[in-house]
């Protein structure tokens, strides 16, 4: 038996939960599951079946279960809600784990094969897999935020469901490209290699106009003729301080487009943070004059102005001559959770968003095309966004949480498991940003080069972040040479570096990179650093 569970088909039981918990709905002979004002259609397709809400009263969750037998030897790996936080790993059968958006089954003693499974990217639900010897459910929250959604009556199109059966002998990391293949076909990626800088790992929103110019004049030194690398400005040059607005440049930066004037002269492309549901003045709680935020500080994405005053900001940061756009927090702003705490309630009951008729997915959805909208020809890069949301909306997508400039154990932990387990996304969602390699005084040189070169080498967006404290002519050459590789390992279909003992880890050491194998010491003579930093 193979353990293939057949999710294209019609499932054995639809479970629907309201505000007072399950809605009993029933199989109909013309193929819904239906009852007290709930419709749940099945849209069965040769590549995928749709799944269909409709309903007159507040609908919560829903869960699909399709029975079968995975197998006794199976071993899970699912993807995240946002960044992954270290924490991606393979797991033998565990009934309550969840697992966002997609899961690979992986078989070992039956012809060392991967079955995958999966809803499409930018489904209208946030969703997620459980698994176990009786079979596989998927659970869509179709909550508007901690409320249950009220459709009135309208359609929505939850998820559409893909199950991939896998080939004896093709290998995990290939079923998981393939998996990945089948749930996005319209994928952006860049139309050049991005190797460039991040200045935040060094200053942490402390650098000012000089330092920025320095760091583009540098890096344009270092990178090989015909590449213009971008030079990414990072929280720190916003007039309210970190992370807040208003978004025009401080006393540090002044003008914001004469400085990326000056990037684009020393041979830079500019880049720039931004977070877009920080409060603007004028912002007010839905007592005070309409319902402009979702709680103090954060602005409410399913207004319609507030969508508006978004895409203002971003066109004028394209208009001042950037090139790219990072936007950053909007999952944390919105849910109120890193990805590692969201689990399967993903965010707090009891809060809602002005819109009580469109879900929390939608509110994103619509937020993140905004952006898209406004950027224009810019290059955007998703980060602390919901990768499964944001695929075909941004070029580039931060898979894991922050690297450091201060600690390598961070480094080590955020970064490698990043690029091992989600890699397969790149080229096939958007192209995967597995954060900075940074070079500091702070971390030690030959784990930190372990880390800039496999990035380097990995066919993936490589950005530096190199403090000018370090002087040392071999250091300096390194990096020198790896944004030069960078450049030419850059893959539009796919990255060239594999892990190879991700079963066994979740910072696997071991690595297939353009065909020859690397083993990279993550942790040294000394160890790791077992305390939390």
């Amino acid at each position: 038996m193979s353990g293939f569970v057949d999710v294209q088909r019609p499932p054995d039981a639809v479970r629907v939960f309201g505000a007072d918990g399950e809605i009993a709905v029933h199989p109909t002979p013309d193929g819904l599951w239906s009852g007290d004002g709930v419709v749940v259609g099945l849209a069965v397709e040769p590549d995928r079946i749709g799944v269909r809400l409709s309903a007159t009263t507040g609908v919560a969750r829903l869960a699909l279960r399709w029975r079968g037998d995975p197998g006794d030897d199976v071993r899970y790996l699912g993807d995240h809600w946002e960044r992954s936080y270290g924490d991606l790993e393979w797991r033998g059968d565990t009934a309550e784990r969840v697992l966002p958006w997609m899961l690979l089954a992986h078989r070992p003693r039956a012809g060392a094969v991967t079955h995958g499974y999966g809803v499409r990217v930018r489904p209208g639900a946030l969703c997620f897999w459980t698994a176990d010897r009786g079979g596989l459910t998927l659970w869509a929250d179709v909550r508007s935020g901690g409320r249950p959604v009220q459709l009135r009556g309208r359609v929505l199109s939850v998820a559409d469901v893909v199950g991939r059966r896998g080939e004896p002998g093709e290998g995990a990391v290939a079923a998981q490209r393939a998996l990945c293949r089948l749930l996005c076909d319209d994928p952006l990626m860049p139309p050049h290699p991005v190797v460039g800088t991040n200045d935040w790992h060094v200053h942490y929103g402390r650098a000012d106009a000089r330092v920025i110019l320095d760091t583009a004049r540098q890096l344009v030194e270092w990178s090989p003729d015909g590449t213009r690398p971008y030079c990414v400005i990072d929280d720190g040059w916003s007039q309210g301080g970190l992370g807040v607005g208003p978004w025009y440049g401080n006393e540090r930066f002044g003008d914001m487009g004469a400085l990326a004037g000056r990037m684009r002269d020393a041979g830079a492309r500019p880049g720039i943070w931004y977070r877009p549901l920080t409060a603007v003045p004028g912002a007010s709680r839905p007592s005070r004059g309409g319902p402009r935020l979702l709680r103090d500080g954060v602005l409410d994405p399913s207004v319609p102005e507030v969508l508006a005053s978004v895409g203002e900001h971003v066109r004028r940061l394209v208009d001042w001559g950037y090139e790219l756009v990072k936007h950053d927090f909007t999952t944390w702003d919105v849910l109120g959770r890193w990805g590692f705490a969201m689990g399967a309630t993903v965010t707090d009951d009891g809060w809602g968003f002005a819109r009580d008729d469109l879900t929390t997915a939608e509110v994103l959805l619509d937020l993140y095309r905004t952006v898209r909208g406004a950027a224009g020809p810019a290059l955007l890069i998703g980060c602390n966004t919901i990768g499964h949301l944001a695929a075909g909306l941004v070029e580039l997508q931060r898979i894991g949480d922050d690297t450091s400039g201060v600690s390598w154990n961070r480094t080590r932990r955020m970064g490698v498991n990043a690029l091992a387990f989600r890699a397969a996304q790149h080229g096939t969602f958007f192209a995967v940003d597995a954060d900075v390699t940074p070079v500091t005084p702070h971390l030690p040189w030959p784990l930190a080069r372990g880390w800039l070169d496999l990035v380097a080498d990995s066919g993936t967006p490589l950005f530096v972040s190199v403090d000018p404290d370090v002087d040392d002519p071999a250091v300096l050459a390194a990096v020198r040479d790896a944004v030069a590789r960078a450049a030419r390992a850059h893959r539009a279909a796919g990255p060239v570096a594999e892990p190879l003992d991700w079963f066994d880890t979740r910072c696997p050491r071991r690595w297939r990179v353009d065909g020859a194998d690397r083993t990279v010491d993550w942790s040294g003579a000394d160890g790791p650093w077992p305390f939390a930093d």
